[in-house]
Formats: structure tokens, C-alpha cells, sequence
């Protein structure tokens, strides 16, 4: 099979790694001593996909509380680099088959996350992907993290691409908006965590990585 496209970006929670329950789980250990527990159905709508720091403004703003939106991403970042020392966010299903099914089209690889660098580093060491990926695209990389395009313009740079050489696999309406908003196509694979986003302003929405990875095998 041929594309039209010449790289994958892929987010990283959510897309690659399933980890937005855990984040979930680290946000409430976090605020547990100030009496708030953010509820399932609240985090998968407004925080699943956001940068920790705008999750810290959120939190702050909408539970009334005291510490800054840097003093609550920065407690939880380090919640979750104590607990990615012992452990690793399991691969999406379906993640191994599809690098597969892109390595034999010829295409390349780059993760474009809002994550921080350690979280990526452990999943990439943790399951041995390091050698898939071309670029990998922090949120330490940019100032503005997503749902702002620059994390994607910067891989674009980084691989000597134009915006329409290359497509997204996301999993949450933020990300889908950073990709759009640099130019480049956007598919939208929802996960039970973010299935309550708007994903209208994606270019298709799947239901799984291996759909998303047909649709791009088929952009001839």
C-alpha cells in the first residue's frame, strides 16, 4: 500500500500508552490533603489530555484553592515520576501491530506530546520503542504546550516535513486542536477516558489505532 503522507505523529497519553486512569489516580493523591477528589466523569471531560499545568489552573480555579497552578502541576509531575520509577503505563492495544504495518509502508515515526520528557523516556525504555521514533516532542520543548500547534510545528522542523506530509494520531480534543491548528491532519481514536470530548475538528475519528493506521494506508 502507498500514503500520501510521509510520518505518524503520535501522542503519547492515551494514543500510545494507557495511562489517563492513572494520571486520574495521582491528580486525587495530590489533592487529597486539601479535601478535593476530582470525580471520573469531571477529569475525563475537562482534564484527560490537558498539560498538567493547565490541569493546575483548572484544579485551582474550580475547587477554590490556594496554591499555585505551578506549585499543583509541579506536586503532581513529581507524583508521577516516584511512580513511573517502579512501574510503566501499559502499550494501547494495538501499538506494536501498527508501528509494524507503518515500518513496512515506509513511513516514519515521530511522538508529539504534552507530556513532560520523563514520562515519554519511560515508555520508550520501558517498552524498548526507543528505535521507532524519529523525534519525540515535549511539552519541555515548547512554551506553549498543547492544545497550542508548537509542539507539532517543532517535530514538522525537527523531520523537514510540510504540514501536509504528515498525520496525528490523538486521543483527546486538545490534542486534535494542536494538530489542526498546525496544519496537519488529525485522527481522532477516542478512548472511554475522552469519548465525552467534541472531536469534530478532526479530520476522521476511529475506533482503534488499527483503523487509524487503514485510513492511513489508504490516503494513496
Amino acid at each position: 500500500m502507498s500514503s500520501r503522507f510521509k510520518a505518524v505523529l503520535f501522542d503519547h497519553d492515551g494514543t500510545l500508552v494507557d495511562s489517563e486512569a492513572v494520571h486520574h489516580a495521582l491528580w486525587n493523591q495530590v489533592l487529597q490533603p486539601y479535601g478535593v477528589e476530582i470525580p471520573r466523569d469531571v477529569y475525563m471531560q475537562h482534564y484527560s489530555g490537558v498539560p498538567a499545568l493547565a490541569n493546575g489552573e483548572d484544579v485551582r480555579q474550580r475547587y477554590g484553592l490556594s496554591p499555585s497552578a505551578e506549585a499543583l502541576a509541579e506536586a503532581k509531575n513529581s507524583a508521577a515520576a516516584v511512580y513511573l520509577q517502579t512501574h510503566a503505563f501499559p502499550l494501547m492495544l494495538g501499538v506494536r501491530e501498527s508501528l509494524a504495518r507503518l515500518n513496512a509502508a515506509g513511513l516514519r515515526k515521530g511522538v508529539v506530546t504534552g507530556a513532560r520528557m520523563f514520562a515519554i523516556a519511560a515508555t520508550l525504555r520501558s517498552h524498548a520503542m526507543a528505535p521507532e521514533f524519529e523525534v519525540v516532542v515535549s511539552a519541555d520543548e515548547v512554551v506553549h504546550s498543547k492544545p497550542a500547534p508548537d509542539c507539532y510545528l517543532l517535530a514538522l522542523q525537527q523531520m523537514g516535513l510540510q504540514a501536509s506530509e504528515a498525520v496525528a494520531f490523538e486521543d483527546t480534543e486538545h490534542g486534535v486542536a494542536s494538530a489542526i491548528a498546525a496544519g496537519v491532519a488529525c485522527v481522532a481514536i477516542p478512548t472511554p477516558m475522552s469519548a465525552a470530548q467534541d472531536f469534530s475538528a478532526a479530520t476522521v475519528v476511529v475506533q482503534d489505532m488499527a483503523a487509524a493506521v487503514d485510513w492511513v494506508l489508504k490516503r494513496g
